[in-house]
């Protein structure tokens, strides 16, 4: 980790943390599938796409769990600037066709 309390450090990895947690989860799914131990059958449309989405923006909280470890206020408020972001894209992309 870099060692600098700067809110840039937190946005950077409030958002490099889900992308890179929703490509390996959504990758592990679909090689799971391929291969015939899980399957989509049953849900509805989306429904990987979304939970996984909503599992990568978990991930943040390790981060914040670190940073508050470590006293870094300003990284901190980048995480949670990074993570309302995503959760807004989230809303803006999936929330229209759950309501």
């Amino acid at each position: 980790m870099l060692q600098r309390d700067e809110i840039w450090i937190g946005l950077l990895y409030g958002i490099l943390l889900p992308t890179a947690g929703f490509l390996i989860l959504y990758n592990l799914f679909s090689l799971l599938e391929i291969k015939g131990a899980a399957s989509g059958v049953g849900f509805s449309e989306n429904f990987r796409e979304r939970t996984l989405a909503i599992v990568a923006l978990a991930l943040n909280l390790f981060t914040l769990s670190k940073f508050r470890k470590r006293r870094w206020e300003k990284a901190m408020r980048g995480v949670v600037i990074a993570t309302s972001l995503l959760a807004l894209a989230w809303l803006f992309v999936y929330g229209v066709k759950l309501f």
